[in-house]
């Protein structure tokens, strides 16, 4: 019945007015769920809307509600791209900058949410690469000081967004021409020991896809990441298994010589054995027996 382009007017017309935006924001909250209303909403400045109401609002309660809006909003590509351009991304920088050293509750909860949505923009392939910028997007740059630093949320977030960029071969191929896997293998060997396990899951991931072009393999080795991801096989964590699992395939695809050195470690083919078992966990499962037979496959041994 249209009420969807109603509702995004009056919140332009009436933004001053606290108690008709909060209304909006509830209703807008209560319809966003729906995957044919996100197409309405996407056919509507909401996107401007929403992120000029956010820049306004200093209160932690009025964000947490405007996030709870574009949340489910931002799962539609179409409006993932609309709310980059519209300048969410750079609000959601601040945010985790203001909040990264604090120790409140609140400011917690609102740096994972910012991190969080950060991450779900990377999702749409358009929004991505709009914030790659070929590398030497300030937003890219921003992101791949998360990776060091101190904060669990910061270095999930940061290995996210890495795995989410590294989604095209020319994004890899420069990812790894500039050092980002040495910033990967040091988060690894920071969790290695009672480690986090959904930052070694996360940061896994990234490696996973920067070993997909076929130039990144032989640097990507020579660098010593079969080693850094060896350092998890004593896991009993089936997300952490199946990533390194996936990584090791990617690596030794058409390497004959780190096909044949890793199959020729013992505990990694104890270990596959163990897993080609694993029938609580069919993903860990098939990757081992795939892992298996690419290791005889590749090696020509």
């Amino acid at each position: 019945m249209g009420v969807i382009p109603t509702l995004v007017k009056l919140l332009d017309v009436h933004c001053q007015n606290t108690a008709l935006t909060e209304m909006c924001l509830i209703a807008f909250g209560n319809l966003a769920e729906l995957e044919s209303s996100k197409e309405q909403f996407a056919s509507t400045n909401v996107a401007e809307e929403l992120v000029k109401l956010f820049k306004k609002q200093v209160e932690h309660d009025k964000r947490e509600m405007i996030f709870e809006v574009l949340a489910p909003l931002a799962e539609n590509d179409v409006i993932k791209l609309q709310l980059v351009e519209a300048g969410l991304v750079e609000c959601l920088l601040e945010i985790v900058q203001q909040k990264v050293d604090s120790d409140k509750e609140d400011d917690t909860a609102e740096l994972k949410t910012a991190s969080d949505l950060m991450v779900l923009l990377l999702l749409g392939d358009e929004s991505m690469q709009k914030l790659f910028e070929g590398g030497k997007g300030n937003v890219f740059q921003r992101v791949l000081s998360w990776i060091p630093s101190n904060n669990h949320q910061l270095q999930l977030a940061g290995a996210l967004a890495i795995a989410n960029f590294a989604r095209n071969d020319g994004n890899c191929i420069h990812m790894v021409d500039n050092g980002i896997v040495e910033k990967l293998m040091d988060l690894l060997d920071r969790h290695v020991e009672d480690g986090n396990v959904t930052v070694q899951h996360a940061a896994l991931s990234a490696l996973r896809n920067l070993a997909i072009p076929v130039i990144n393999k032989a640097k990507m080795l020579s660098a010593g990441v079969t080693e850094a991801v060896l350092k998890f096989l004593k896991s009993e964590m089936p997300p952490v298994q199946f990533k390194l699992l996936g990584t090791l395939r990617m690596l030794i695809d058409a390497q004959a010589e780190a096909a044949e050195q890793l199959g020729k470690n013992v505990k990694l083919v104890e270990r596959l054995v163990e897993w080609c078992e694993a029938k609580d966990h069919a993903g860990v499962m098939g990757e081992s027996n795939r892992l298996l037979s690419a290791l005889i496959r590749h090696s020509k041994s």
